[in-house]
């Protein structure tokens, strides 16, 4: 057996699944401390179903802590940049994009290196030892003890990155360094980006990931954890801790996984309604279709795999003003059930204008009277609300089926432009748990190669086998490994005709292999 958990800004969510079978779920509120709410979404589910702790093989968690983190600008490190690049790359200095706050709290100087590497691979200059030298002694001077370090080209020629990381290391006490083509694809800057927020990040990612792993221990869980990452695939904990930024959207594509896997439909909308807001994606073959272009995430430019979902303020806690005319996008969140009036209190809720046209049975007080005219102006805000972001993800008039899930599914109306149908599947509250706990494993490989079918088929074959190597040393079961993505892209940039390959590989969690690990 194993558990699956979704850490969202209303509920933390819990399931327990054997093989396929989903035998016990739960819903607990989301607390200040986040972990507290985790342990009570544990106690509940294993009481329930009478699970022995011991008999857990596997937990998988989903969770916004970090995401939430950039855009609250909460608990990140001052970080340096080093980026090796000179005599070119130097036009664009480190954080010139990124908004103020966030750069003024996180801004812990930049340091621009000779060296780095053109795209086949030839040294742009030689690296200057005396230069990186002077750029230790600057950073270990300012008692910054985060690092990101980003080279030209990085991604297909490591070398510079890895050489300076050691460096540092060996020069510098408790000092965390990022290195850029561990995390983003080609395209230096929101790489950059990608290796900077990941180096601020790590030292909140131990005390979240340590903590998850107290809780489970306080459980009797000594069972090895995994946290979902931006493409809906897994991650060992250990991992997660190094690269938090991989995790930025693990909650919505959760859901869009457990929805596929409860629904049996691989090509669908999906809507996630929420407590406070609702992810709007599109499901291709199973799994969320990325975004083709770069991703902001607290208004900083990123270009690793993230799914392409529309988020909007609707939600079940979305407070309802004007008459009914304004719903959201603030929201009572995890005080749902203090201040919505189904239960008691002074304010109207989505939940409440759900509860009173009979879409939902919730609360356990009697609902006050609302007019019709109150009911009736609620009901078609919401309604335009969710078409219009139905609209906005779909990239063709056909009409598609739609797959309603969260706690607030309810809150979906059945006759939505462009939608075929509209599926609510049993367990629909829990999907982004199930997600969690259905979650594979992935590799993945980007290469450049010059024109030509040769080039082209040896290329291809060389990126699949490294994706494939990839997903197993991760943890997949070898003959589960399959290739779900490829994508090409001619770079007109490039002295030569140059194209750009990436393919992704995805296979199921190797249970056996985990357990011979643990022992």
């Amino acid at each position: 057996m194993r558990i699956g958990i979704d850490v969202g800004g209303t509920h933390t969510d819990a399931v327990i699944m054997d093989g396929a079978e989903v035998v016990g779920s739960t819903k607990a509120l989301t607390t200040s401390d986040i972990l507290s709410g985790i342990r009570a979404a544990l106690d509940e589910v294993l009481r329930q179903t009478g699970a022995a702790p011991s008999a857990i093989e596997c937990v998988m968690i989903g969770t916004t802590q970090f995401t939430n983190a950039v855009v609250t600008r909460s608990g990140l490190a001052r970080t340096a940049a080093v980026r090796v690049c000179l005599p070119t790359g130097s036009a664009v200095p480190p954080m010139a994009d990124w908004p103020p706050d966030l750069r003024s709290q996180m801004d812990g100087g930049a340091h621009l290196l000779h060296g780095g590497h053109e795209y086949n691979g030839r040294p742009i200059a030689p690296l200057d030892a005396k230069e990186v030298s002077r750029a230790i002694e600057s950073i270990d001077a300012s008692g910054v003890r985060a690092l990101a370090v980003t080279g030209v080209f990085s991604p297909l020629t490591p070398d510079v990155e890895d050489e300076i990381a050691a460096r540092f290391h060996d020069s510098i006490d408790v000092l965390d360094v990022t290195r850029s083509h561990e995390l983003g694809r080609l395209g230096l800057l929101e790489r950059e980006n990608a290796a900077l927020l990941n180096a601020g990040l790590k030292p909140l990612a131990r005390h979240v990931i340590g903590a998850m792993r107290a809780s489970l221990d306080q459980a009797g869980i000594a069972a090895p954890v995994y946290v979902s990452q931006n493409d809906g695939t897994l991650m060992e904990a250990a991992a997660a801790q190094e690269h938090p930024v991989r995790t930025f959207s693990s909650g919505p594509t959760n859901s869009m996984r457990g929805a596929a896997w409860l629904s049996d439909v691989d090509r669908a909308i999906v809507i996630d309604v929420g407590g406070t807001t609702a992810d709007v994606g599109m499901l291709i073959d199973g799994f969320p279709r990325p975004s083709g272009t770069t991703v902001e995430v607290g208004g900083v430019r990123l270009n690793f795999g993230m799914p392409d979902v529309l988020s909007i303020g609707l939600g079940g806690g979305s407070i309802v003003r004007e008459s009914g005319a304004r719903v959201g996008p603030d929201s009572v969140g995890h005080e749902l059930v203090e201040r919505a009036l189904v239960f008691g209190g002074d304010t109207l809720t989505a939940t409440d204008i759900g509860v009173g046209v009979g879409l939902a049975r919730i609360g356990d007080r009697a609902l006050p009277d609302l007019e019709t005219g109150v009911l009736d102006a609620a009901q078609q805000r919401i309604r335009a609300s969710l078409a219009d972001a139905v609209d906005r993800i779909k990239t063709s008039p056909a009409p598609l089926p739609l797959i309603a899930v969260g706690g607030g599914a309810f809150l979906v109306p059945d006759d939505l432009p462009g939608i075929s149908r509209v599926a609510r599947p049993q367990h629909a509250g829990v999907a982004n748990a199930i997600g969690a706990a259905l979650a594979q494993v992935s590799g993945e490989a980007e290469l450049l190669y010059a024109a030509g079918a040769d080039a082209r088929d040896a290329a291809l074959a060389s990126a699949r086998q490294q994706a494939t190597q990839r997903a197993i040393a991760a943890g997949a079961r070898p003959g589960t490994v399959e290739i779900v993505d490829v994508e090409e892209v001619s770079l007109a940039y490039m002295a030569e005709s140059t194209t750009r390959l990436r393919v992704k590989a995805v296979g199921d969690l190797d249970l056996d292999e985990i357990a011979v690990r643990d022992v």
